[in-house]
Parts: structure tokens; sequence; C-alpha cells
């Protein structure tokens, strides 16, 4: 991999990780356009670095409202930020089961290739549909409906969406905002709770992977430091902007045309 390769991909994974669209999927669509055949620890490694440096973007854009939550639960105040928190630690019991037992199982048995991602993306427009047409922009203005904040079930369900979307092709973020959209949460509460959820299984996989590899070659051995490098900073700088577009996507209710892209990208992805 070079830098340029390095460099797309990060792209790639700033904008996917935010945007419905599946960022394992568009990683996997992209190494097949640029004819990158990483495997084992390569794949790996690279990867870790880029969630890594979306995660980071999360808590950047994020960091007012971050902030007082980390303070508020490690104080343990009992005041309303601190059960957000603890309703995000049980969103990330059914994806931290899933990681821990059933991984190697549901990469072995799912495979990877375009063929899957295809049909995850169709899942993934199916769900965006659903959501869109379910919780019509124009029917709220109409008859008021404004949604309810998230409760105990609701992040549980919304933890078992995310658990789903460890395939290539689902998007982790349509996936999760979509289930909140049809359990009736509020649009912007939503979209902060979907971001804020996934920081702690990105960086839990991050440090078991990251032991794994130094055990192993060791960090940048297998890809190289250079491209590393440009592919966080990619990341992290894109995932930033997105971030903040998608938030304000989720609120104008706009996530049809995202339906629309991932039904034609599952169709390339099938074509291909």
């Amino acid at each position: 991999m070079d830098c340029i390769d390095a460099l797309i991909l990060g792209i790639v994974q700033g904008l996917a990780e935010y945007l419905p669209i599946s960022s394992s999927g568009h990683l996997e669509i992209f190494r097949e356009i640029l004819g990158l055949k990483l495997e084992g620890s390569d794949a790996l490694e690279f990867d870790i670095v880029l969630h890594v440096a979306t995660v980071l973007s999360t808590i950047v854009v994020l960091w007012n409202e971050f902030v007082p939550l980390c303070k508020s639960f490690f104080t343990i105040a009992r005041d309303d930020k601190f059960f957000y928190v603890c309703k995000i630690l049980l969103s990330c019991i059914p994806v931290a089961i899933v990681g821990l037992f059933f991984k190697s199982f549901v990469e072995q048995f799912f495979g990877d290739g375009l063929t899957v991602v295809g049909c995850c993306l169709f899942v993934t427009a199916i769900l965006l549909s659903f959501a869109y047409f379910f919780r019509n922009p124009q029917r709220e203005r109409i008859e008021g409906v404004k949604g309810h904040d998230i409760t105990w079930a609701d992040a549980f369900i919304i933890g078992c969406a995310q658990a789903v979307a460890v395939l290539p092709g689902l998007s982790r973020s349509g996936t999760t905002i979509a289930t909140g959209l049809l359990l009736g949460d509020k649009r912007d509460k939503i979209a902060q709770f979907s971001f804020f959820m996934v920081i702690i299984p990105i960086l839990g996989e991050a440090l078991l992977s990251t032991k794994d590899l130094i055990a192993g070659e060791g960090v940048g051995a297998a890809v190289g430091t250079w491209p590393l490098v440009i592919g966080f900073l990619a990341s992290f700088i894109v995932g930033c902007i997105a971030c903040k577009w998608m938030i304000n996507i989720v609120k104008k209710g706009k996530l049809i045309w995202f339906a629309l892209y991932c039904l034609c990208a599952g169709v390339l992805c099938l074509v291909w």
C-alpha cells in the first residue's frame, strides 16, 4: 500500500463511518477498485488506525457534550448525564457479545467480497427507506410528532441493531439511527447517541487487536508508518466534517437519499 491508497481509504472511512452507507463495505469496495489485497495483520492494522481516527473525530466534534458525560459518570453524579452513559454502556453489551464469542463464526459464515457487501447495502437501503416513510418529516410537521428521549429499552434494542451491523455493507450508523427513528426517538438525540455508542466497542477492539499486533510483527510493520499516518489524518479530518454533516442530515430527515445511494451501490457491487 502506498500513501495515495492510504489517503483514499482514509477519506472513504471518514465519510462512510458517519454517513449511513457502511464504512466496512466501502473500504472493501475501494480495496477492490484500487487492487489492494490486504490480508491478515495488514488489513487489521490499517483498519484499526482508521477506526480509531473516526472515534477521535467523534470526541472532538461532540466535545462539549462528551466532557460533561465523562465528568458525571466518573463522579457517579446519578443525574441525567450519568444515566445517559449507562444507557450507552447497555447498548454496547450486544456488540460485545458478538465480538467476543461470535466474530470468527460471522466472518467464516458470511465471508467477505462484494457479493456480501452488495446484499447488505440492499438491506441498509430498505432500513433507511422504512425509517423515512415511517417518520416522514412532512407528516411530523403536520401532526406535531417530535419523538421522545431514548429509553432503557430503546438503548438495548439499538445496541442489538449495532451488533447485527457487523456485516460489511450493513451500515452501523444507518442501522442504529433508523432503528432509533422507528422506535420514535428524537432525531437529534438518536444521531448523537449513535455516534457515542460506537466509541467503546471500537476502542475495545483496537486495544485487543493492538496487543495481538505487538505480540506478532509490531505496530507499523505490516503496512508501513507513512501510510498509517496519512490514513489516520485523512480519516480524522474528513470524519470531523462528516460527523457534523450527518447530525444536520438526521435532523432534517434526508436519509432517503442515502437509501437510493445504497441501492445503486449494491447493484454495482453485484454486477462487479
